[in-house]
């Protein structure tokens, strides 16, 4: 059964499907208006398809996401200390509360030491260079969830080293402690070396391993 993704009586991509295994690295890939940001909103529950479906199994809910957005200037310059932001992850797995518990600091903490943030965890977030403030959306993202991350261009903007460090910490994510990775990226390049499934939307819809990923709708990526 495929999915119809839109806002109000607007469709934006239809003839969807698509799934995901635990464990799957998934790059969405596709031209600029093609409907890639539309579908994370919908796989976080933030609007609902126009026809169609999304199910979650394994316990997997839309609050047990991680999610690392693209960020806009205001949040960039966001004054609150590295560990405060990294605790608030905690709270978009169980809801708001006014006291954290002892797990939830010690997830931060076993957090920010697997995005070897540590010791910059009294820092102002917005004193911080864009490859650091990844690594601390990263850190926070991994306190909603074990199981599922989304990173909405998790690279943009960042110079080529840092660039290849992220791309490098995201691997190790799902290698290596098995999380599950849905990532939106503009570098078709990237997505084959490191994804293990495709999703091309917009003009041709493909889905699937990487290794099969038609050599036609590469043009339909956008390269940067």
């Amino acid at each position: 059964m495929s999915t119809t993704l839109g806002y109000g009586s607007q469709v934006v991509l239809s003839g969807l499907s698509f799934e995901v295994n635990a464990g799957d690295y998934l790059c969405i890939v596709g031209e600029n208006g093609s409907g890639k940001t539309t579908l994370m909103k919908t796989l976080l529950g933030l609007t609902k398809p126009l026809g169609g479906s999304i199910e979650f199994a394994d316990g997997v809910t839309a609050r047990k996401i991680g999610y690392l957005p693209q960020q806009t200037d205001v949040q960039r310059d966001f004054p609150a200390s590295v560990q405060e932001i990294v605790m608030t992850g905690c709270l978009s797995r169980d809801g708001f509360r006014p006291f954290y518990s002892k797990a939830d600091k010690a997830l931060a903490e076993k957090n920010m030491e697997r995005m070897n943030i540590t010791k910059l965890r009294k820092r102002c977030y917005r004193e911080l260079s864009g490859g650091q403030q990844q690594r601390v959306l990263l850190a926070r993202a991994l306190c909603a969830t074990q199981k599922i991350l989304l990173l909405d261009e998790p690279v943009a903007g960042l110079d080529p080293k840092v660039t290849a460090e992220m791309y490098d910490l995201i691997e190790s994510l799902n290698k290596n402690d098995g999380v599950t990775i849905i990532m939106i990226s503009h570098d078709i390049d990237k997505a084959l070396q490191y994804a293990s499934h495709i999703l091309h939307v917009g003009d041709g819809i493909f889905f699937g391993k990487r290794e099969d990923y038609p050599h036609e709708l590469k043009g339909g990526a956008v390269h940067e």
